[in-house]
């Protein structure tokens, strides 16, 4: 069976470009674009067969390319560029889930890919796609907050394609940069936030033998859809009932939302989870037009926070993650930075090691459970998007005082003791009586 796809215009309309295209934006009314699909054929397929056929492919290849009829169904095998991407645990916390008071909790480590975020589930379509027209490309560019600048580095690293990030000047971990600096990428540090570089990458990117990674490209969002299918293949085709997810930028709450609704579209699931989108209280535009009723978005100044990779005031998919939030009556918090610290530190006790992103969504988490928004009877899914490794100097700060934020009750250093048996005796007795 042939299966077909194709950008179309986000804002409704109607205009339509080849995936091969190079376009971000419809030139009829400049809204974003977004991929479809042809449904219709899709769903010739029984949603059984579907069920199967990933359920045969699940541990055998890339996370994102078990799906390759709902990602990039025309694209030619020979030009995926993957690194083995998805496929990302979904662990189950009886410990947490008892802490606050839900009956089942699971955090989903999109950490644990290739360079340690869910970044590269989208970063392989989009560097797949842009191989396939290669002739027409002489690099691949993208604003990042860090995680971004990390999957492009490495992707067109594999495939033998330039690329050029750039990065806000001091505003991304020490681990983050070296990324990119370590897989040849032209890194360009640039005296301004993040928005401040995504306003020049769309400048440079005006030149199309520049291609643009960043989430306006929609190509993005395909691949980071697939977190959805792999939570409901990971609970046995069952839909959670809440899925929290960190916001910055806003491409992932749009992507998962736009998974959950095509599984439901399939008849895969018959559904839908309400999502849940968090934003550290330093940088909230869409917390704050949800207190509105999502009337209009201001953009704000983002202020300094832990939470680095989702330090955005001017989110480029907010409309898509609108469209998300509305579709599964979904919800918006925010966390303060003593909150994030403390749910991270917190959550690190029950056997996981959370960057401050996963912070912030643990916070909310937690919030909404207290408020009883979340109910006791809840199955939750927190989208952890980082790995803790990416921002150790946080970690190390944390337990050794160094943030005003920190509570005392979860710093944990070594003991320093003499080279004698009764001295560690002693020191491990003074933490576990005998």
């Amino acid at each position: 069976m042939k299966f077909h796809a194709w950008f179309e215009c986000f804002a409704g309309c109607g205009v339509r470009y080849r995936l091969d295209q190079i376009v971000y934006r419809c030139e009829s009314c400049g809204g974003l674009l977004e991929v479809r699909h042809d449904i219709d054929a899709i769903k010739q397929q029984p949603a059984a067969e579907w069920k199967r056929l990933f359920d045969s492919r699940l541990g055998r290849t890339s996370g994102v390319w078990s799906k390759k009829e709902l990602v990039l169904p025309e694209l030619d095998e020979k030009n995926i560029v993957s690194l083995g991407e998805g496929n990302s645990p979904l662990i189950k916390s009886e410990r947490f889930a008892k802490s606050l008071g839900i009956d089942e909790i699971y955090i989903k480590q999109c950490g644990t890919s290739h360079t340690g975020s869910f970044k590269d589930l989208g970063m392989t379509v989009l560097v797949s796609a842009v191989n396939q027209i290669r002739s027409r490309i002489r690099a691949v560019a993208c604003a990042s907050t860090g995680d971004t600048s990390a999957a492009l580095s490495a992707y067109c690293a594999a495939a033998g394609i330039p690329a050029i990030v750039f990065l806000p000047k001091d505003k991304v971990s020490i681990a983050q940069l070296i990324q990119p600096v370590a897989n040849n990428a032209i890194t360009i540090s640039i005296d301004t936030d993040f928005d401040g570089c995504m306003k020049i990458v769309q400048e440079i990117t005006k030149d199309t033998s520049i291609y643009l990674a960043n989430s306006m490209n929609s190509l993005r969002v395909e691949g980071q859809k697939t977190i959805s299918f792999e939570i409901v293949e990971q609970l046995n085709w069952q839909v959670p009932d809440y899925v929290v997810v960190p916001g910055g930028n806003l491409g992932n709450v749009s992507a998962i939302g736009s998974g959950f609704l095509l599984m439901r579209e399939m008849g895969l699931i018959d559904r839908l989870p309400r999502l849940v989108c968090a934003q550290t209280e330093r940088a909230n535009p869409l917390y704050r037009s949800y207190r509105e009723g999502f009337a209009k978005v201001d953009a704000v100044a983002a202020g300094s926070t832990y939470a680095t990779a989702i330090q955005i005031g001017n989110p480029v998919s907010y409309a898509k993650a609108v469209k998300a939030l509305r579709a599964t009556n979904g919800i918006v918090e925010q966390a303060s930075e003593a909150e994030l610290v403390r749910a991270s530190a917190a959550v690190d006790r029950f056997g996981f090691f959370n960057d401050p992103q996963t912070g912030v969504a643990l916070a909310a988490t937690v919030k909404l459970v207290k408020a009883n928004v979340i109910p006791r009877s809840s199955r939750v899914v927190v989208i952890s998007t980082a790995h803790g490794l990416k921002f150790a100097e946080f970690k190390t700060r944390f337990h050794q005082g160094q943030l005003p934020e920190v509570d005392s009750s979860l710093q944990n250093n070594p003991v320093a003791v003499a080279a004698d048996v009764n001295a560690v005796r002693a020191a491990i007795n003074g933490r576990i009586p005998a």
